[in-house]
């Protein structure tokens, strides 16, 4: 912003400590002009002053109808309805009031409510037209509703008996009803109707069958009862029993499993929006408090963890349930009571899970993922700790439970000890390196490295592994590990294990990251290594399981450069890793994600400065260096060829994975993954084609904040360049509005915002209906604020941008708002020297004067340069301006006499003379 100058729409600020007093009065004139204007909450904020200041009942009860109109705008029907009805009962013949009530009821649902209120409306102004049509339109939606209610009661028990007839053999005709059943339920009405017709038995017996059909109808039906309905969800599941729902989770059925865990995390949401909203009215009356439900919920499934007779997806699911439902979603939120009471109840239990060892005698069931979610589990707990005393709660916890395994239980024991210290590296790896300190265990992990026994020698290898890239433990390793993991490389027979001395001796080897002059080992290792690793990659012979892990030696090696170069030379190679990236075993996602980010060098690497490169090398200080294949052009053509291997479409199925592995940090990699890859402009369009701008969606919404911006400037260059309808076809392009908003927030690079800006810009130009959605997510005071910035390419952007948005009437009527400076700032940026900057804001101003008339009359009244810019527009050698500038004059002369009668005194009429005679400018 310009030194001195006020940010656009601050008007009618006053500097703290000069508070000047104003009345109610006052400010509810300030609301309504605010309202009208198109600012409905700083509108309710006025009022909401106002309430505060005044005692009058009668001057209180219009303020708390204009509040409920301002709620209405926004969109909160509940205190719509709750301010409407203090106006009420204030005045029961305030037809406003009773009207807005009517339509907050409608919204809510409660129809008989609304026609109560409107048939007093109309009652009390018989001769108003709206309150008739309005009436008229609800009475045929309820009646619609009646109709609909009555079909639908006969429905549900047909339905229900269809699907509990054990003689019934029409496969189809049982496929159907289950279908129907699931819509129904999806809707309010329906659910309520199936819930109150002794919905519950019925499905419960659905249950009980124990066949998967039946099973799956049950629980997807039982998922729309508890959709957003705290009470009803309640009511399920003091039916159903928490017992019963964890061991329908458990089952072998992989679809039973899957459709169980979606049940549960819907029931989860319900129960913990009940914590989090302030409930009104009839729920609050029957509905108690939900926290015991959702702790009762989490026990059992803590107890299914290590339940010998669960299915080993089962356990997956309730990991992916805990990773969702237990930690904060946001740090804003202070209460982290619910980690803590797990940590207490079944942290020994996460780390039983994490701890199995496959194959051993007595082990716990569990997928190649099983392990990951549980190192993602323990970390999210961690993570989810607020002070020392918590986190050295945990600590003691994990390390009681190392101690207790390694001591007195022989081999087995020691064996499950390191899988948990291995476990907790990959999740909260300082737990893991307490874990490590403790006496004996790195010892036990170097001794067993040697074991004949294959599966005692994996766990040890594999706790090596995880060790040696965590900073405490890697001198550690470099002094000790080191030659044993070559001589395992070398001697070894087996694959499994030589592949993983290989990816620790590739960890320690990749110490110096990108530093080309920190080189670990001997010219041409890295090399011969990464070669190997490319070969069993490529090698289908070698289970998934074994060849993940050639994907994790390169995630390392590829910080050298010359390995990039090779490996994306290697196609086979490239796409053999893509389609383990798309395969089951989603532990493979982050070192592929890595790999990408090292290969598209799309890390973050800042310019060293040079005068701090001078300094350190008189003080005989270490310089990193860049190896001359990490230049641009290298860059560039690496690239290329990943686009050509097929990267996109790998990248967007791992987007689509619902996995635990997908963490934060993950999505972060592949955010940057995408943005490097639509750089070039010309690349973008194959990105579309492949999936991408589909799969940038969800990146941007979620995620860390890095990762977040990422995907949102990576959607930016898409609609910059693309056609946005074709490249985000259907509704998903009101999707992309949100995440380019969010690239105009200050805390964005400047080249951020000037990309948020463009990419607006084409959106704002296609359609009304994006425009509203621009408009809804609150850009337009943000626009207005870049439209003073010194940068002139930014400032330029803002007012393209703002041109577009000028077709909006809200957008219109903010330009007539009293004590802005916006219509001026457009005037005098029509005669600003950036013919680009000039050829924007007289654009915005004659769409301004052909579509809102009472700006013409505006525009006299805001400088008094106004007459002269817009001669020098007529004048300017530039056909465009001329047009513009006609086009506003023309606009301006139909709209008010007066304003015509002072442009017909100037030398305007000579100017458009001399211009009507131009025959080379039709």
């Amino acid at each position: 912003p310009i030194p001195g100058q006020p940010p656009v729409g601050a008007q009618g600020r006053v500097p703290a400590g000069v508070r000047r007093q104003v009345t109610a009065e006052q400010l509810r004139a300030r609301g309504n002009a605010l309202f009208q204007a198109g600012d409905h909450g700083a509108a309710l904020a006025a009022y909401t002053e106002a309430l505060g200041l005044s005692d009058a009942a009668s001057e209180r009860a219009v303020l708390h109808r204009n509040r409920a109109a301002c709620y209405l705008k926004l969109e909160d029907y509940t205190k719509a309805e709750a301010d409407a009805t203090k106006a009420i009962e204030a005045d029961g013949r305030d037809v406003k009031a009773l009207f807005r009530r009517s339509q907050a009821l409608q919204q809510l649902g409660r129809l008989d409510q609304a026609v109560s209120d409107l048939q007093r409306c109309v009652s009390l102004e018989p001769r108003n037209k709206a309150f008739q049509e309005a009436l008229r339109a609800l009475g045929s939606s309820m009646h619609e509703k009646m109709k609909t209610m009555s079909c639908t009661d006969s429905k549900v028990e047909q339905m229900f008996q269809i699907l509990l007839d054990l003689d019934e053999k029409d496969a189809d005709k049982k496929q159907k009803a289950a279908q129907n059943l699931i819509v129904l339920a999806r809707e309010e009405a329906g659910a309520e109707k199936i819930f109150q017709s002794d919905g519950m038995r019925l499905l419960t017996q659905l249950l009980d069958t124990a066949k998967a059909d039946l099973m799956l109808a049950a629980l997807r039906t039982l998922a729309g009862l508890c959709s957003g309905h705290r009470s009803r969800t309640m009511a399920i599941l003091a039916e159903l029993g928490a017992p019963r729902l964890s061991a329908v989770l458990g089952v072998e059925h992989e679809q039973v499993s899957l459709a169980a865990c979606n049940l549960l995390h819907v029931m989860f949401d319900s129960l913990k929006e009940g914590l989090q909203k302030d409930f009104r009215g009839k729920e609050d009356a029957v509905v108690l408090d939900s926290s015991r439900d959702l702790k009762l919920l989490i026990k059992h499934l803590l107890e299914l963890l290590v339940l010998e007779g669960a299915s080993a997806h089962g356990r997956d699911n309730a990991l992916s349930l805990l990773i969702n439902v237990v930690p904060r979603k946001s740090p804003k939120e202070t209460n982290n009571s619910l980690s803590l009471w797990v940590i207490d109840q079944g942290l020994k239990k996460i780390l039983e899970v994490g701890s199995t060892v496959c194959g051993s005698l007595g082990s716990l069931p569990v997928t190649e993922n099983t392990r990951m979610s549980a190192s993602v589990l323990l970390s999210k707990l961690y993570e989810d700790l607020k002070c020392d005393a918590e986190r050295e709660n945990f600590h003691h916890l994990c390390e009681d439970y190392v101690r207790s395994w390694f001591e007195g239980h022989e081999l087995p024991g020691k064996l499950r000890a390191i899988q948990t210290a291995s476990c907790l590296l990959q999740g909260p790896s300082d737990a893991g390196n307490r874990v490590l300190e403790l006496k004996g265990i790195m010892d036990s992990v170097l001794s067993l490295c040697a074991s004949v026994c294959e599966a005692h020698q994996l766990v040890a290898v594999e706790a090596l592994i995880h060790a040696a890239d965590k900073a405490k433990r890697a001198s550690f390793i470099t002094a000790h590990g080191v030659s044993l993991l070559k001589e395992i490389y070398k001697h070894s027979e087996r694959d499994s294990i030589r592949i993983r001395a290989l990816v620790g001796l590739c960890k320690l080897g990749s110490a110096g990251g990108t530093d080309f002059s920190m080189k670990q080992f001997a010219e041409g290792s890295t090399m011969k290594l990464a070669k190997q690793c490319r070969k069993w990659l490529c090698n289908e012979a070698i289970d998934a399981g074994t060849r993940r892990w050639a994907v994790e030696g390169l995630a390392y090696l590829t910080f050298d450069a010359d390995v990039k170069e090779e490996f994306v030379e290697d196609k086979a190679a490239m796409q053999a890793m893509f389609q383990l990236a798309k395969s089951e075993d989603k532990s493979v996602l982050y070192a592929v994600a890595s790999t990408l980010v090292n290969c598209t060098n799309s890390y973050d690497h800042e310019e060293p400065d040079p005068q701090m490169l001078e300094l350190a090398k008189y003080a005989k200080q270490h310089i990193p260096e860049q190896h001359p294949k990490d230049k641009p052009e290298f860059v560039k053509r690496r690239v290329r060829k990943l686009l050509t291997a097929g990267v996109v479409s790998a990248l967007a199925c791992m987007v689509k994975s619902e996995s635990p592995a997908l963490t934060n940090s993950c999505r972060e990699l592949i955010s940057r993954v995408f943005l490097a890859l639509v750089e070039d402009a010309e690349d973008r369009g194959g990105v579309v084609a492949q999936g991408g701008g589909k799969a940038l969606i969800p990146l941007s919404l979620e995620g860390t904040e890095v990762g977040q911006t990422k995907a949102a400037q990576a959607l930016a260059k898409i609609t910059i360049t693309s056609n946005p309808e074709m490249a985000f076809p259907g509704e998903r392009i009101y999707e992309v509005v949100r995440p380019l908003v969010s690239l105009l927030h200050l805390q964005r690079t400047g080249l951020e915002n000037f990309e948020g800006l463009m990419a607006l810009t084409n959106l704002a130009g296609i359609s009304e209906r994006l425009r509203q959605k621009i408009l809804k997510e609150r850009a337009v005071p943000m626009i207005e604020g870049y439209m003073f910035e010194e940068h002139e390419l930014i400032r330029l952007a803002a007012t393209e941008c703002m041109c577009n948005m000028a077709m909006s009437k809200e957008v219109q009527e903010l330009f007539l708002a009293e004590g802005s400076d916006r219509l001026k700032l457009m005037v005098l940026y029509s005669g600003e020297e950036d013919e680009k900057l000039r050829r924007a804001a007289s654009g915005t101003l004659a769409m301004l004067t052909a579509l809102h008339p009472p700006i013409c009359k505006r525009i006299p009244q805001v400088t008094v340069h106004w007459l002269e810019i817009l001669q020098a527009l007529l004048l300017s050698p530039s056909a465009e301006l001329q047009h513009r500038g006609a086009v506003v004059v023309m606009n301006m002369m139909a709209a008010e006499r007066e304003v015509a009668e002072q442009l017909i005194a100037s030398e305007m009429l000579e100017i458009l003379s001399v211009l009507a005679k131009d025959k080379d400018k039709p």
